[in-house]
């Protein structure tokens, strides 16, 4: 392919401002509308050639919006191939008649090529190899009406690899949720602005392969139009953790104290205290039960562990420490409580994770013990409890809930899950690593470990936050490329972490 499309941009947006970014690229940068539409058809066509060369027939699915408009692009191009075309058109007798601006001028470019298309049915079916999903855009915000979900169904149920222009319909754009059905596509090409909610949410069982393609946009129609999330990448961790100077010791990395591992839950703290020496931590302490210590020394001998039974053992470690962990394996009882008090009697940055989250929550502590200094890293269940809220309401839009989290709790906040969410108040950041097999126990200690070491060595809340995300995900995208997803603990990224931050892995 002459175009790398496989590389993703680090900016993501909402429907509305890639709109703004089109209407900018048209009026502004005199660029035609068609000539953007053209380039999008042009764009799809060759990746499905290019993915599927022995391709004989393709069935090309269009509504009557500019979404469909790319799909009739599709659709000539694959008559002068020489391919077989069936065109499924969805929007009643009159479909032609009511096309409207671009996507009617490439409406009638088609009939010049061939005028033969399918008004949608109940008995339809699909006949092409290849099916190009070109229904509906980026502009649905309310649930799918028939008889568009009837043809998601139909395109659903159908064996053959589908192709989604833009977004698989169906799918919101901004938060990523599936709006009552959707296309479950094996490719999503997406145009001019990378469309946030393909990363996050219940797109990424629907997206498949995600593509990007920037249709020639000049680089100057992306200054007009300000955004505010990113996806993290590895050239961040490279910046932030470059490679240290030859005269590093140490105490220049930080002293972390990890606090957890209540009766029953050792191994959390102790997957938290490792994850942290494998991150950079100068110096790592771990205050736990005293049942533990045997465990973590057998375990990892270069963590400074130390049993700790009440506040007054655990208050000259955190004179000691630089930044505090609290929360793998802390349990909710009398010791926790203890354990909680006393790390919120001290100015220093924290990790806050777990039942400490779970603690604050039932405490309703939160409004008043505001950080800027802290990470909190709750999954949805935890942030439910946090916002009062349901989980169904948390996943709902998760860009709204990581914004409704940082403002509660201040600092920087992690909303765990397909694709994490980091804000820190001004910023979004979102972490497209990570792979199902993450879906087990332990892994949020393993995170809460690695923020830790970040913050220990210096860097702000927000950037250890985000960073940390980055390697936790991409650490389990190894481990799954050598094992598979299935199986996976969360002590087998422990290991990965030094080669993802060292960029040593291939």
């Amino acid at each position: 392919m002459s175009v790398n499309r496989t590389v993703l941009p680090a900016p993501l947006y909402t429907a509305e401002q890639t709109r703004v970014l089109d209407k900018t690229a048209i009026e502004q940068f005199s660029i035609p509308g068609i000539r953007l539409m053209q380039r999008a058809g042009h764009a799809v066509f060759a990746e499905m050639i290019e993915r599927f060369p022995a391709l004989s027939s393709v069935t090309v699915i269009c509504g009557g919006g500019n979404n469909g408009g790319d799909g009739f692009v599709v659709a000539g191009l694959a008559h002068n191939k020489g391919l077989k075309v069936q065109l499924i058109c969805v929007g009643g007798e009159d479909f032609a008649q009511r096309l409207q601006g671009e996507a009617a001028l490439a409406w009638q470019q088609l009939q010049q090529i061939s005028s033969a298309y399918e008004l949608f049915n109940a008995g339809i079916e699909i006949e092409g190899d290849c099916i190009i999903d070109a229904l509906l855009g980026t502009g649905l915000t309310g649930q799918v009406r028939s008889p568009f979900n009837q043809v998601i169904d139909l395109i659903n149920r159908a064996p053959k690899p589908v192709i989604a222009v833009d977004i698989p319909s169906g799918l919101c754009a901004d938060s990523g949720r599936v709006l009552g059905v959707a296309v479950k596509a094996d490719l999503t090409l997406s145009f001019i602005g990378l469309k946030r909610g393909l990363l996050t949410s219940e797109a990424v069982d629907h997206c498949g392969l995600i593509l990007f393609d920037g249709l020639k946009v000049p680089e100057e129609v992306y200054d007009q139009v300000p955004v505010n999330v990113f996806r993290t990448t590895q050239e961040d961790l490279t910046e932030y953790l470059p490679p240290r100077p030859k005269g590093s010791h140490k105490g220049k990395f930080g002293h972390l104290l990890v606090i957890g591992g209540n009766l029953g839950m050792g191994g959390a703290a102790l997957l938290a205290s490792d994850a942290a020496m494998r991150s950079g931590a100068g110096l790592v302490s771990l205050a736990t039960r005293v049942e533990h210590l045997s465990a973590s020394l057998a375990r990892s001998p270069e963590v400074m562990v130390h049993g700790v039974e009440s506040t007054g053992a655990l208050l000259p470690l955190l004179e000691k420490a630089d930044v505090i962990v609290l929360g793998p394996g802390l349990g909710q009882n009398a010791w926790s409580d203890q354990m909680l008090h006393a790390v919120l009697g001290v100015d220093i940055p924290l990790v806050l994770d777990a039942d400490a989250l779970n603690l604050l929550a039932a405490n309703g502590k939160l409004p008043q013990l505001q950080r800027e200094n802290w990470i909190i890293t709750p999954h949805p269940g935890e942030a439910s409890r946090l916002l009062a809220s349901s989980v169904a309401e948390i996943n709902q839009d998760r860009f709204l809930s990581v914004a409704l989290l940082q403002k509660l709790c201040g600092g920087s906040v992690v909303l765990k899950g397909a694709g994490s969410l980091v804000n820190a108040g001004d910023a979004t950041y979102l972490c497209d690593a990570g792979n199902p097999g993450m879906a087990v126990a332990g892994m949020g200690d393993v995170l809460s470990g690695i923020c830790g070491a970040f913050l220990a060595q210096g860097l702000t809340a927000e950037t250890a936050a985000r960073l940390a995300v980055y390697v936790h995900a991409t650490a389990a995208d190894l481990v799954a490329r050598r094992q598979g997803e299935i199986g996976m603990k969360a002590s087998d990224l422990i290991n990965e972490i030094p080669g993802v931050i060292n960029n040593t892995y291939e």
